[in-house]
């Protein structure tokens, strides 16, 4: 197989289960692994019931940590590092990698998605009218090659949904995930990519769905008001300081899309 899911385990959410289910229940079928650095009786028992391998980390848990795990576990040309909380739709294997094999030089594919809030599915919204907007230049193969087809999805935000991410992984210098950012680690990560050479694949269907809730890490993080300073860090990658303390103003106020 040339695609595999690894599923980041954490503690015991109540969703785990679903997005396991998802992730079978692929149209295209994957390696599936369960990664974690929180071993606990909870995703044992899940993994036995599917018939899943656990990889446990031999660290600290630790967001960076534990998706560099995630993707390094797995033996596949292809990754896609699944969130405990979230869920795929049936074609999600079948479109990434039909987008990925489009390009040899794709370093990664992301999708389109949905929000889920209260088992709701949200597919329309402000914040995802804006990120669709951002991500417009990746849906043509010779702009998302270029810098700045690569650099605009970010450039005003991050436009790009983590867990809808899949990784050549053999494209890329591992690890990819820096440690030291709470919430903006994706976005850091999707930055330095867009300066090395190889293209950014976009699909415009909606082919997984983010769950926002009240114990997710982005709402504890934006409840805490610890993410200002990360978002102004990352817009300064791009913009002189006035443009970037403006941006990330508006930006914080878009944050508020993101509580429950």
């Amino acid at each position: 197989m040339k695609h595999s899911f690894v599923i980041c385990a954490y503690k015991e959410s109540p969703y785990l289960e679903e997005c396991i289910k998802t992730v079978l229940s692929q149209s295209v079928k994957s390696v599936v692994y369960i990664a974690t650095s929180t071993d606990n009786d909870y995703i044992r028992s899940l993994a036995s019931k599917y018939d899943l391998e656990i990889k446990v980390a031999n660290h600290e848990s630790d967001i960076a940590r534990d998706w560099n795990f995630a993707l390094e576990s797995a033996d596949t040309e292809y990754v896609t590092i699944a969130h405990q909380d979230d869920i795929y739709e049936k074609s999600y294997t079948s479109n990434v990698l039909k987008e990925l094999e489009k390009d040899d030089s794709s370093l990664i594919c992301c999708t389109d998605y949905y929000e889920i809030r209260n088992d709701e599915k949200i597919k329309k919204n402000g914040n995802l009218m804006i990120k669709r907007i951002l991500s417009l230049p990746l849906c043509f193969p010779l702009i998302r090659k270029t810098s700045f087809g690569k650099r605009f999805p970010i450039s005003l935000g991050n436009g790009i949904c983590c867990p809808s991410v899949t990784y050549a992984k053999g494209r890329l210098e591992l690890p990819i995930f820096e440690e030291g950012m709470l919430s903006n680690l994706d976005w850091q990560t999707w930055e330095r990519l867009s300066r090395q050479k190889g293209a950014f694949c976009y699909c415009h269907k909606l082919l997984m769905g983010h769950r926002i809730h009240e114990g997710s890490t982005t709402t504890e993080i934006i409840e805490d008001n610890s993410r200002g300073h990360e978002d102004y860090e990352m817009f300064r990658k791009f913009w002189p300081v006035p443009i970037a303390k403006i941006i990330c103003k508006l930006y914080s106020n878009s944050e508020k899309s993101n509580k429950v």
